[in-house]
C-alpha cells in the first residue's frame, strides 16, 4: 500500500519519470529474474549442506520426545 501511495506521489510530482517506471519495471524484473533463481539454488544447495553436516549430531542427540 505504501509503495503504491509512493508511486501516485511520483506520478502527481513527476508523471514522465512515473510513466517510464511504470513501462521499464517488467524489464528490470525479467533481468533480475534469473539472479533470484540462482539465488534460490544456492540457498537450496547451502541447506543441503547443513544438513548433511549436522545429520551425526542429530542421530547422537536421540530422539526428541525425551
Amino acid at each position: 500500500m505504501l509503495t503504491f501511495i509512493l508511486w501516485l506521489i511520483l506520478l502527481v510530482l513527476c508523471w514522465p519519470l512515473a510513466l517510464l517506471a511504470l513501462l521499464l519495471y517488467p524489464l528490470v524484473w525479467l533481468v533480475l529474474l534469473p539472479f533470484r533463481l540462482l539465488g534460490i539454488a544456492v540457498t537450496g544447495v547451502l541447506e543441503l549442506l547443513r544438513a548433511v553436516v549436522l545429520f551425526p549430531a542429530r542421530l547422537l542427540r536421540g530422539p526428541r520426545g525425551l
